[in-house]
């Protein structure tokens, strides 16, 4: 007697900060089997979520996701996933695609909507760059604020340079990581902060 075809599903967001809600309510609503997640950006094509719900598929199943853009960022990713579960005898749902790649329709539907991910994720890249470079034009550098100011960097360097406090308690004192410190130690500051 063969296992009766299950709907796995897979959840994705790029960030930690990113809330998986609404692809949650959709996929319960659409009485998944399991349930896999990952909050990672796309363009990784290892992750953790993805490999298990990939292993958790057997053939006649069918991979159920939020949007084929769920699967990932690279175009030659989604179809490889596509096609390594058409070789197994499974498929890819999207549900608010409305698209099913077990049919020959919803398989061509599924390629296009991937080049479509892929050129979303490639205009994302070419905006984000022309930023980047617009701002390093006005003078502006990427990142947030910095963690330590140029006052603290500077004293923090002379106590580590005297030798009166390890880097540890450095760190502690500033409330940073010694990662952090390190990374700052290495700015310059001006010459009256470091005097």
């Amino acid at each position: 007697m063969t296992a009766k075809p299950r709907l796995i599903g897979y959840i994705r967001v790029s960030t930690a900060e990113q809330s998986t809600d609404l692809q949650w309510d959709a996929l319960r609503a659409a009485n998944c089997h399991k349930i896999y997640q990952d909050k990672v950006s796309g363009t990784r094509w290892t992750r953790k979520g993805l490999s298990e719900a990939l292993e958790a598929v057997r053939p006649g199943d069918k991979l159920v996701i939020w949007r084929i853009d769920r699967l990932g960022r690279s175009l030659g990713h989604i179809l490889s996933v596509i096609d390594d579960l058409g070789e197994q005898g499974s498929a890819v749902i999207s549900l608010s695609e409305n698209c099913d790649t077990s049919t020959e329709n919803g398989e061509m539907q599924a390629i296009f909507l991937a080049v479509v991910a892929h050129m979303e994720y490639r205009a994302i890249v070419r905006r984000t760059r022309a930023g980047v470079e617009a701002a390093a034009r006005r003078g502006k550098h990427r990142g947030g604020r910095p963690k330590m100011s140029p006052a603290q960097i500077a004293e923090a360097q002379i106590l580590m340079k005297g030798g009166t406090m390890k880097a540890s308690a450095v760190a502690k004192r500033y409330r940073v990581g010694r990662a952090t410190l390190f990374r700052n130690l290495k700015r310059k500051v001006p010459t009256s902060l470091a005097a």
